[in-house]
């Protein structure tokens, strides 16, 4: 993902296959909700850095670190997502501040988030 591929994506906002979370300084729990909702229906793109009307905050950068080894470790944990997702996210900057972008697959499994299915649809998870 180059980063002019990543600004259409947030200019277009919210949606069925897209999902933007704030997470300044630590992963917002929901974002694993997300993740799995969008791994039980088509597929999305899951942006860290922006808040849901779009506007860009950006990812501390003393915390990106620890919030790629959170992410990385949740999705690699069956007791958290199962089956476990074997991601990487992407850093991009856009406008001098640090997001991170997920590329999320449709799968032909069914996937829980600690012991509860999620599904995506227009509305959010």
């Amino acid at each position: 993902m180059i980063a002019e591929q990543l600004r259409n994506i947030i200019k277009d906002g919210e949606g069925l296959t897209v999902e933007f979370k704030e997470c300044r300084n630590q992963v917002n729990r929901d974002v694993y909700k997300s993740i799995c909702a969008f791994l039980n229906r088509n597929g999305g793109h899951i942006v860290l850095g922006v808040k849901d009307n779009g506007s860009i905050s950006g990812i501390d950068p003393k915390a990106l670190s620890g919030i790629k080894k959170d992410l990385v470790t949740t999705l690699n944990n069956p007791q958290k997502i199962n089956p476990p997702l074997y991601a990487l996210p992407e850093t991009i900057t856009i406008e001098g501040k640090l997001l991170l972008y997920f590329a999320i697959p449709e799968s032909s499994q069914v996937h829980r988030c600690i012991g509860k299915i999620f599904d995506r649809n227009e509305d959010g998870d």
